[in-house]
């Protein structure tokens, strides 16, 4: 039987869109050759600091958006090490948990620890519905401040939607802050969470699966 050009064009496009799909989803999974190293480090931290059902794959995922899995890196305004603290709040940190008290950002061990201690303790102040929503308010707190998240979700509750649901609800509202810095904070905890844990499933258990 003859077969049109347009038969064999169409067979390729198929094909195409089928490689493509896989090369997708292959580069999903992948993770830096780094975080590997630091596996058993954060698992044993999160444990301790969260208990044995401590959202590894989130925490390894904020860890990668954080830092790449890079102890060195510094960030434009000054954030430094794995966990990307600032000089202030990693003072702060060290008065919350006492293996903290030798304030060491560069140190993989020292920023684990804290980038665990302080998801626990704003994960501790806020209040959401579903454990996915309440993981996202602690981003977006971590990421710009446990002040502004309320100030939002105040915003939500006033504009007649919920202030304990994050998706389609307080990632909807701004309280104040510049476009810029409230885009960055929104796009934060969806990679994270929509995007990055998934590849680390196989640490342990995320927040939104």
């Amino acid at each position: 039987m003859r077969r049109s050009f347009a038969f064999y064009l169409a067979c390729l496009v198929v094909i195409g869109f089928g490689l493509g799909s896989l090369i997708g989803s292959a580069q999903a999974q992948e993770t830096p050759p780094a975080a590997g190293k630091y596996r058993s480090l954060l698992v044993r931290n999160a444990h301790m600091v969260w208990g044995l059902d401590a959202p590894i794959a989130t925490l390894a995922g904020q860890t990668q958006q954080e830092s790449g899995w890079n102890p060195s890196a510094v960030s434009r305004v000054g954030a430094k090490g794995l966990a990307q603290f600032m000089p202030a709040t990693a003072r702060w940190i060290g008065g919350i948990d006492p293996a903290l008290s030798a304030v060491q950002p560069d140190n993989p061990v020292w920023a684990l620890r804290a980038l665990v201690t302080y998801d626990k303790w704003l994960w501790d102040k806020i209040q959401a519905d579903t454990a996915c929503d309440r993981m996202a308010m602690a981003l977006s707190a971590y990421n710009g401040g446990l002040g502004w998240l309320l100030r939002d979700k105040t915003a939500a509750a006033a504009a007649g939607d919920s202030r304990n649901l994050w998706w389609g609800h307080v990632e909807r509202y701004n309280a104040g802050r510049s476009l810029a810095a409230w885009q960055e904070n929104r796009g934060y905890p969806k990679r994270i969470l929509r995007s990055i844990e998934q590849r680390y499933a196989t640490w342990g258990p995320g927040s939104c699966a």
